[in-house]
């Protein structure tokens, strides 16, 4: 791990490395690919075979269609009516207000949970509108810096861990549906919150998993 960690120095100089100061405050994207969606992507790969039927993402429909697997309609959620992609206007934490019930049969949630903050109330909402066998595929961060874009027009509230993300959703879709992976090590951590992108590690480097250093968790939850 000191060699790994040596050689991810050396791509970011070690007076970036020992100032107060990160070497990219938007998650590298400015750089190159954020770190944690190599993570994200690896994820909804693992599951894309519930990908299928009606699909919804939250504000477009990117992942949906790139994990595409027999998707028969995209559905696209939003909060405000302002998006000419939403096919569903309403909030998560208001679902029996505001959001149909029964409506689609994966639902794909990534990096949002944690802009929401009453999160109990939003998983239900996630399972509100999925059907019966409906799978719902999340991610949240753990290790992560502030997303200085949401919190300053909606809030950034939450960081996950393994035991949390489980228990949150165990309670809703009851514990036997649900499966936590985790991702991340390290290195990979220590780029991440630096600001540097997939681009500045190596695969290897990004693949090596640490249980105790959780960069991304995802969650699998099926209603039944």
């Amino acid at each position: 791990m000191i060699a790994k960690i040596v050689r991810l120095l050396s791509r970011i100089k070690w007076h970036d490395f020992r100032s107060v100061e990160p070497v990219s405050r938007v998650f590298g994207s400015d750089r190159g690919t954020p770190i944690d969606r190599h993570y994200i992507d690896h994820f909804l790969n693992l599951h894309k075979a519930s990908v299928k039927g009606r699909a919804l993402e939250i504000a477009e429909s990117s992942y949906t269609k790139m994990y595409d697997s027999g998707i028969t309609a995209f559905e696209v959620l939003h909060y405000t009516a302002d998006n000419p992609n939403a096919t569903i206007v309403g909030d998560l934490t208001k679902a029996g207000a505001t959001l149909p019930e029964n409506r689609v049969d994966c639902f794909i949630c990534t990096q949002t949970l944690n802009v929401i903050w009453d999160v109990q109330n939003a998983i239900k909402g996630i399972h509100h509108i999925l059907d019966t066998n409906g799978t719902a595929l999340v991610t949240v961060p753990c290790i992560s810096q502030i997303s200085r874009y949401d919190a300053d027009r909606w809030g950034d509230y939450w960081r996950f861990t393994p035991q949390s993300s489980h228990n949150l959703f165990a309670d809703v879709f009851g514990k036997e549906n649900v499966e936590v992976q985790v991702y991340g090590n390290c290195l990979a951590a220590i780029g991440f919150l630096k600001g540097m992108a997939i681009e500045d590690m190596t695969k290897a480097e990004l693949d090596h998993q640490d249980p105790d250093y959780p960069l991304i968790i995802g969650i699998k939850a099926v209603k039944r």
